[in-house]
């Protein structure tokens, strides 16, 4: 054995004289590296005990590629564990393996989009691709399908949890071992290389990470090291009732400093050895308070989010991380140095509930346009693209809710009213200011409720091909392609129209303001369509038509209500200078721009 303080780093670290082991065990008497390399012999390779509880042996004999595990005597006995840092596991219950971190990144010099130019699409693997696809749940199905991504204009894919789960399907909110990267979708070496093809398309990874619980099912770092107080977790989980969260006694304790850097490893990992783009974060409130929405703080959680955040500030700036929190908390997308959590952004609940509920209530007249102004003109702080914006997500499909087309009309979810009103709702998404976001399937009308058991039915693509290119159109305006429309990327909203009596609301979208970057939205939630409907505009001149979500290109089932271009002549309206009379369709969305 070499110098125990030759090599640093945690768990199998592979190197040209053969494998070095580190493991963090402060209750343990004894640690030993077993594994195929010396026949699982706990007496061959004894590790040496370092300060704060660390252990640590260099194996000669160990090579990348080899299966191990840690044998620990402690008060409790003799018990093997799985490395807590093993990059790659042959299951949630096997045996770690000595992973080989390198890996071709040559080329890949790929830059995030601003914020205010990003369009996210939250992907399962697990279900992404079809029965049709040759591999499907794998990562090599997923990068099949990139093309279809690229052409739709997304430029942002944020996957839900990659993370090795208990058992094949899962959504990826159990993970057992956090560093390693699920068997099942193709492990560690399939991600890089879905990074990689992705990046080379256009598109960014953004990864969703599980930090609020563990597991808790085949979660080897469970009393780890043989201790534990009041029958908990042990030395990686808090050890009274801080460690309740609705999956289990199993909140990492935020607190003790090898845990701490235990978590900032993992998010370190993620950005540097698999060039992801960005972090979600799962559950921030279950972080940063004890028991959930109205329970008292959690300093320790707090202040955890904080550095990591500013890890990643400091370490890979132009990466972005987002919190799902839910709980309309300013102070997640504060600066760090303002005492904030230093998030760039964070999914808004102050959007997506209102505007579902705009679209899937039954009766026009129940609908409130005051309740849709809010929510289009809501914002944080002084950023309006601090918030992800979204009519469907995992969350929003599943647990008792259907996708949006579902809830319109269960009856028939791919007819009229479901096609008008789901387009109207994705209309506002991407009109709106923030940074907008998609879930798998919704721009071809996919399915009624999100299950991991379940592919996506790619024959739709086909049958709603013009669904599609809506979509599509709607996208290219968001990120101005054409050069028209900059207002969409713009800090600035006026809802300046209110019509609550026919259910017609009008925004003016703008960034510096002026021909190419004002736009104006309008929007009508009624049943009927409006004939010459007279709204304000913001300047005199010809306003054009850039999309009419009621074309029959679109849909068959659309009426292809005629609308077109306008000229708004002086005389002030609405508190803008000009005015215009326009026609629009039922449940349908019209941009203009000059």
């Amino acid at each position: 054995m070499s110098d125990k303080t030759e090599i640093q780093g945690m768990g199998a670290i592979p190197h040209a004289g053969g494998v070095a082991f580190r493991v963090w065990a402060p209750h343990a008497q004894r640690v030993a590296v077993i594994g195929s390399f010396n026949g699982w012999d706990g007496d061959k390779h004894p590790m040496q005990a370092e300060e704060r509880g660390y252990w640590y042996a260099d194996v000669v004999e160990a090579h990348v590629g080899d299966e191990y595990r840690f044998l620990l005597t402690a008060a409790p006995g003799a018990f093997q564990r799985i490395d807590p840092y093993a990059r790659e596991v042959t299951n949630s219950v096997g045996n770690a393996i000595v992973h080989d971190p390198s890996f071709d990144w040559a080329g890949d010099d790929f830059h995030l989009a601003p914020w205010n130019e990003l369009v996210l699409y939250e992907l399962h693997v697990g279900t992404f691709s079809d029965e049709d696809d040759n591999r499907p749940g794998e990562f090599a199905a997923v990068s099949a399908r990139l093309g279809h991504l690229k052409k739709l204009g997304v430029n942002a894919i944020q996957i839900m949890p990659v993370g090795q789960f208990a058992g094949e399907r899962s959504w990826g909110y159990n993970p057992s071992h956090v560093f390693a990267v699920e068997t099942d979708y193709g492990g560690p070496l399939a991600f890089k290389r879905f990074v990689k093809r992705a990046h080379e398309q256009g598109i960014a990874v953004i990864l969703d990470v599980v930090y609020n619980h563990l597991g808790p099912s085949d979660l080897d770092l469970w009393q780890f090291d043989g201790w534990s107080e009041n029958n908990f977790g042990g030395i990686y989980f808090y050890n009274d009732d801080r460690a309740n969260t609705p999956w289990g006694d199993t909140r990492p304790d935020y607190g003790r400093g090898e845990v701490r850097q235990f978590i900032l490893d993992n998010a370190y990992m993620w950005l540097d050895e698999y060039h992801v783009d960005g972090l979600r974060f799962d559950g921030t409130v279950y972080i940063r308070t004890p028991h959930g929405p109205g329970s008292d703080d959690l300093p320790d959680g707090w202040s955890l989010l904080q550095a990591i955040n500013t890890l990643v500030a400091q370490r890979f700036p132009g990466r972005i991380t987002i919190a799902e929190d839910l709980q309309n908390n300013k102070w997640l997308t504060k600066g760090v140095g303002a005492g904030g959590a230093g998030f760039g952004a964070q999914w808004d609940s102050n959007f997506v509930h209102p505007i579902r509920q705009a679209v899937i209530t039954p009766q026009d007249e129940q609908r409130s346009l005051a309740v849709i102004r809010d929510a289009l003109a809501y914002r944080y702080n002084d950023d309006a693209f601090e918030r992800v914006i979204y009519s469907e997500s995992h969350d929003e499909v599943a647990n008792g809710q259907a996708r949006v087309p579902q809830e319109v009309n269960p009856q028939d979810p791919k007819g009229w009213y479901a096609q008008k009103r789901s387009t109207l709702a994705a209309a506002l998404v991407f009109t709106a200011p923030g940074i907008p976001m998609l879930f798998q399937g919704q721009e071809f009308l996919e399915g009624d409720w999100f299950r991991d058991t379940v592919p996506l039915d790619w024959d739709q693509r086909d049958e709603f091909h013009g669904i599609v290119r809506l979509y599509r159109d709607l996208i290219r305006l968001r990120l101005n392609r054409d050069g028209f429309t900059r207002g969409l990327c713009g800090q600035f909203t006026q809802v300046y129209h209110l019509h609550d009596e026919r259910k017609v609301i009008a925004f003016h979208r703008w960034d510096q303001g002026g021909p190419a970057d004002d736009v104006v939205v309008v929007a009508n939630f009624f049943r009927e369509p409006q004939e010459g409907y007279a709204i304000g505009f913001p300047a005199a001149g010809t306003w054009k038509l850039r999309f009419n979500s009621d074309w029959q290109g679109y849909s068959e089932a659309f009426e292809g209500h005629p609308s077109a271009d306008v000229v708004a002549e002086p005389g002030e309206h609405d508190g803008f200078p000009c005015h215009a009379a326009l026609s629009i369709g039922p449940y349908s969305v019209l941009i203009f721009s000059q």
